[in-house]
């Protein structure tokens, strides 16, 4: 095979990754700092980087649909398709976290460092802010199962398959290059 994704679709993706595992991390810690600068800072921090994964997405679908390598899929059949899906799932998975979580900070008003705060959408519309921040934390908990099932998959088809699908987005991986070290 030894088709491999450009460098800057590859850091994007990588980018992607350590972003969405960081900001999961970051979210199931926000409510164990103490109420105040503590919680703020930490929530900023969240806020932060969602905004940056935001602008990462945008570069990335903006990539991938203009000048980023477009590679063949690595099966025609039924795991082809399934793979296909799945990434389209993880793009919409994406949005749907980067709205919903701006979503939460316009409906909570949140003080971003204590520098300023967002003004929020309605002080008194507790119930709404809670469904908001409950499903952004649905939506959250579903992207970090469906990008860990494509995880495995993609070592699945490196170890047991030893088709090199990995290695489109790990060329390291690749023999050529295990023996180029050597």
């Amino acid at each position: 095979m030894n088709q491999v994704y450009d460098k800057k679709t590859i850091r994007l993706h990588w980018i992607s990754a350590a972003l969405v595992i960081g900001l999961w991390i970051a979210g199931q810690c926000i409510d164990f700092f103490p109420k105040g600068t503590p919680r703020i800072t930490v929530r900023s921090l969240h806020i932060c980087f969602g905004v940056l994964l935001a602008v990462i997405l945008a570069v990335r679908l903006s990539w991938r649909f203009g000048a980023g390598v477009k590679l063949p899929a690595a099966d025609t059949g039924l795991m082809g398709r399934a793979a296909i899906g799945v990434h389209h799932l993880l793009y919409l998975l994406l949005v749907a976290i980067v709205l919903v979580g701006a979503a939460c900070v316009w409906l909570r008003g949140d003080n971003i460092f204590n520098l300023f705060t967002v003004p929020a959408f309605d002080v008194a519309d507790k119930s709404l802010r809670h469904d908001a921040v409950e499903l952004h934390g649905l939506i959250a908990n579903i992207l970090l199962a469906v990008a860990g099932l494509h995880a495995l998959a993609a070592i699945f088809h490196h170890v047991v398959l030893k088709d090199e699908v990995l290695v489109r987005m790990l060329p390291r991986l690749s023999d050529k290059s295990r023996s180029d070290q050597t």
